[in-house]
């Protein structure tokens, strides 16, 4: 499994347009240099960011992008998949049917069961995180992200 690199920055676009304290927010160029892109592909990924619902435009000269919405109401996994899609779907199998016009295993696969319980477990995760948790430095990032791992362990331990 492997995080794109549209994915990785995507996020971390994202992540810098929340922790922006301007009104006018960040401008392509101001994206660009910071996170160390091209202006072409941080035009992209603002581009799927704003149409995914999740950053807006600011008006006039100085405009920027800002969130749409409050970091607390943007969650990561609905981000991740607006960038990438999911690690497993149902048109996976279609996709990985060989030179085959149907995978062999359409009707007795094992290994669909295995990407279905990775898929169910990511969503379940990333389903808590907001960017919220994510807009912090380092450390206090890795403690909300710990605390949610932590709430999930208690609630799997039978009483």
């Amino acid at each position: 499994m492997k995080i794109t690199a549209q994915e990785e920055y995507g996020l971390r676009v994202l992540i810098r347009i929340a922790g922006c304290k301007s009104a006018e927010g960040l401008t392509i160029a101001q994206l660009s240099e910071a996170e160390g892109i091209t202006s072409h592909y941080a035009a992209k990924i603002t581009r799927q960011l704003r149409l995914a619902g999740f950053i807006r435009s600011t008006p006039g000269n100085k405009g920027g992008y800002v969130l749409a919405r409050p970091a607390d109401e943007i969650v990561i996994n609905e981000v991740l998949k607006a960038l990438g899609g999911a690690l497993y779907d149902k048109a996976f199998c279609e996709i990985h049917a060989g030179s085959l016009r149907l995978c062999n295993h359409s009707v007795d696969c094992s290994t669909r069961s295995l990407w279905k319980m990775i898929q169910f477990t990511v969503d379940q995760l990333l389903n808590q995180v907001t960017l919220f948790h994510l807009v912090n430095p380092e450390k206090e990032s890795a403690r909300l992200l710990e605390q949610i791992l932590l709430s999930r362990q208690q609630q799997e331990v039978p009483a």
